[in-house]
């Protein structure tokens, strides 16, 4: 059966949650606080101002998913879509689920006039990810992400 992608709503509130855990600790080693991660995909599926989740499905089976999250640029006078908390099951891996998300993602921009372009970040040491952007045609943005969390 082909994957399909569809926008997630309120109730693959469940899959979402359980696709972030994995990947923060996958990607990061990190072990997240359930309810607060819970509480945020919460808000984000409620709000598209927050934020946009698609799910990859396969005989209605999820196997993977991307969101997006928007920022304004002031020098270029358009949205930039930041991709975000993307993760695909392992057993589904190199069957094409991140490009059809990818996919997803990138004919909705285009569809959005002020759109300009899509950016995401990825781990220094994450080679796999970095080759897999790469083919998909995304370049290094020369730019460092610093973050003070907590406030």
């Amino acid at each position: 059966m082909p994957i399909s992608i569809r926008q997630a709503v309120s109730s693959d509130v469940a899959i979402v949650v359980e696709f972030n855990r994995l990947l923060a600790e996958e990607s990061e080693g990190k072990t997240l606080d359930f309810q607060l991660l819970r509480r945020g995909v919460e808000a984000g599926l409620a709000d598209p101002r927050k934020s946009v989740y698609f799910l990859a499905e396969e005989d209605g089976s999820a196997l993977g998913q991307i969101m997006f999250t928007t920022e304004w640029s002031d020098w270029r006078n358009g949205w930039f879509w930041w991709i975000q908390s993307v993760y695909v099951r392992p057993d589904a891996r190199r069957r094409g689920v991140f490009r059809a998300l990818f996919e997803q993602v990138r004919q909705a921009a285009r569809a959005e006039e002020e759109v300009i372009g899509l950016r995401l970040y990825v781990e220094r040491e994450n080679q796999t990810a970095q080759e897999t952007y790469r083919k998909m045609g995304m370049d290094a943005a020369g730019y460092l992400v610093f973050e003070r969390y907590p406030l």
